[in-house]
This record gives structure tokens, C-alpha cells and sequence, in this order.
């Protein structure tokens, strides 16, 4: 036994005491004004949307600006068989990526004014993950496929669409560059969706979140070997409300931004330097502390669904079958830390009663 915990991560949570976060979660409540003219329409399939994207790609590589948009054209054939093209602006967006990224993440902005009906009819702005570097394009499928694995727990999670794009330089005319990439539900489709409404400012630590949500997230997290959120940063979560319903003095979590994740494995994710994990390949747990009943029941979602995780990743054709396997050997490494013979390991000291195995 003590060998076995010697190789056990620590539960890494910061356990913070309650705040007076409900008057953050209640300022804004009352109904929620819906916007009838968003749709979701393109994510309401998995197949792949073949789009044209023509703009100053160079001076986006050059200036990396989130601040500056340029004029862009995109169009594409819409599940009506009509040939869309509209004109729009786009921009660099992103943190890390931004800065080291061959081609860095991007905002579509759209003029809802000009709306054309077709697969974005209704967005205004939307956000796009196309590939980092040259070479590296599983890398953006993997990372889509961790959206899809989200989406099959709960539908409280950002949808994605699989795009096929071609890249028109118009600063420097030639052949198209043509790559995988795609593109995440917009905040407001988001609240339309689920009835709820983001909470954007306020001090919340996770006791401000409901539990049930705040533990499947991080349960996720670890399974997907993700070090890379925070609540009380607000990095890489997005934190709801949904007046009326459930504990409407707390608020849902919904994670985004996988690409630092163990089973996207990218060659730049490393962890933060006060973790207590030297790669992303090795997990750890960052969610709160709780008893052990509630842990397992929290993780018996993820035993029951552990055979529609692995359909995500079998049944997805564009990703090389390489790349495939190691995923699901990522995924095969945090249910054999959860099996009947060491779901949870008991411990009586410290802040946290429970820690998870770490599994070579």
C-alpha cells in the first residue's frame, strides 16, 4: 500500500472558503432576453463543412493582432446546395497560441445585418481553431474529438463543427492551403440553447459552482488529462446561470480550449510550473474535495459511458488510426485506475480524503 501511494498524484484543489458570490450570481437574474434570430443550425450535424477562406493571411502570421480585424470573404456550399459568399472581418485571438502558433487561432465577424441564410445565418461572431503548425493537423482533430467526448456526458457543453478549409492568401496569390479546422458554439447560441445566461464578472471559487456540475467537469478533466482551467481565473471555463431552476445562487461550468489536454498530446503543452506533474501525459485531480460516496457517484457516468467515448474516436474517419490508439490508450489508462480493484484510494489525513491513482 505504501508503494502504491507513493506513486499517487496529489488531489490538487484550492479549497477556498464561500464568498458572498450569490450577489454576483443573482445581480443580473430575472428573465433572460433570447435573441430569436440566433440559430443552430451548423451544429446540428457532424459532417464536415467545406469552406473558402480568403483573406491577408500574411499580415494576420505578421501583426497577430486580437485587436485589429481584417477583411475576409468566406463562402461555401450550404446543405440547401445554394453557393454562400459573404464578406467579413477576422482577427487573431488566443493566448499561447497566439503567440506561437504558425497560424493562430481566429475570430469570424459577421454582419448580422447582411445575414445570409445558410450555415451561419444568425451568428455574428464565432470562433475558429485552425491548425497550429505545419505537420501538426491531428492535433486539431484530437482537440475536436475532445469536444465531441464532452458532448456525449452532457449536453451542457459547447458544440463543435468539423470544418475542410481553404486558405486564400490575397497578399500572396496561389495555390489554396487547405486544412482541418473547427468551430465552436458562440456564447450567446450557447444561452439560447440551454436557457441560461454567462456570468461574466465576479470572484467565484468552485463552491460557487453546483456541485454535480462542477464534479463532472472535473472529473473530465482529469480523464482527459487537462491541468490547463480555473474557476477563480476564469481560464478556460465559461461559468452560467439559469434563473429560477435548480440553485439559482450558483452557478454551471462548461470547459473549452483542450489543446494543453494529455490526450491531445500537442508538442507544447507542459504544465504549469507549481503542479505536481512534470507532462500533461500524467494526470492530475483539480477538482474539490467530497466523500467518497459522492465521488463514486460521480464517476459511475463515466463507467457508463465509457463504451460511446470510445465510438467517438473509432467512428471518426478523418483521424489517422495511429493517433486513434494512443487516445484511446489514454482513456484506457484512467478506467484502469478506476476499477473495482482501486477505484479510490482511502486516505485519513489531510484536506482531502481521496486521491486518484496515477497508473504507469
Amino acid at each position: 500500500m505504501r508503494k502504491l501511494i507513493l506513486s499517487v498524484l496529489v488531489l490538487f484543489a484550492a479549497i477556498v472558503p464561500e464568498t458572498a458570490s450569490q450577489q454576483v450570481l443573482s445581480a443580473g437574474q430575472g428573465s433572460i432576453d433570447i435573441d430569436k434570430t440566433l440559430t443552430t443550425r451548423l451544429f446540428n450535424t457532424d459532417e464536415v463543412l467545406e469552406i473558402t477562406l480568403s483573406f491577408d493571411i500574411t499580415t494576420l502570421r505578421r501583426k497577430r493582432s486580437d485587436t485589429e480585424y481584417l477583411d475576409a470573404v468566406i463562402s461555401y456550399l450550404s446543405d440547401r446546395n445554394d453557393t454562400i459568399r459573404q464578406n467579413i472581418k477576422v482577427r487573431a485571438r488566443g493566448n499561447y497560441r497566439r503567440s506561437y502558433c504558425d497560424f493562430p487561432p481566429i475570430h469570424l465577424n459577421f454582419k448580422l445585418k447582411d445575414t445570409i441564410d445558410g450555415e451561419f445565418a444568425g451568428i455574428d461572431k464565432i470562433k475558429l481553431v485552425p491548425y497550429c503548425n505545419p505537420g501538426n493537423e491531428d492535433y486539431v482533430l484530437r482537440e475536436y474529438l475532445v469536444y465531441k467526448l464532452y458532448n456525449v456526458l452532457t449536453d451542457f457543453s459547447l458544440k463543435v463543427r468539423l470544418l475542410r478549409i481553404n486558405f486564400v492568401n490575397t497578399s500572396r496569390p496561389g495555390k489554396p492551403m487547405t486544412q482541418y479546422g473547427f468551430v465552436i458554439e458562440p456564447v450567446k447560441v450557447f444561452e439560447k440553447r440551454t436557457g441560461t445566461r454567462e456570468v461574466e464578472s465576479g470572484k467565484l471559487t468552485q463552491n460557487n459552482i453546483i456541485p454535480g456540475y462542477m464534479d463532472r467537469y472535473a472529473i473530465f478533466s482529469y480523464m482527459i488529462g487537462n491541468p490547463d482551467w480555473s474557476v477563480a481565473s476564469r481560464h478556460n471555463v465559461l461559468i452560467f446561470y439559469r434563473p429560477g431552476k435548480e440553485s439559482s445562487d450558483k452557478g454551471m461550468i462548461v470547459g473549452y480550449d483542450f489543446d494543453f489536454a494529455g490526450i491531445v498530446n500537442t508538442d507544447y503543452a507542459v504544465p504549469a510550473a507549481d503542479m505536481p506533474i512534470k507532462s500533461v501525459r500524467e494526470r492530475v485531480y483539480m477538482g474539490m474535495c467530497r466523500t467518497e460516496a459522492e465521488y463514486r457517484k460521480a464517476l459511475e457516468e463515466f463507467i457508463q459511458k465509457k463504451d460511446e467515448f470510445y465510438s467517438v474516436i473509432d467512428n471518426f474517419p478523418y483521424l489517422r488510426e495511429r493517433s486513434k490508439k494512443d487516445m484511446k490508450m489514454f482513456l484506457e489508462s484512467f478506467y484502469s485506475g478506476i476499477d473495482k480493484r482501486n477505484t479510490i484510494i482511502f486516505k485519513m489525513s489531510g484536506d482531502c480524503e481521496y486521491f486518484f491513482v496515477k497508473r504507469r
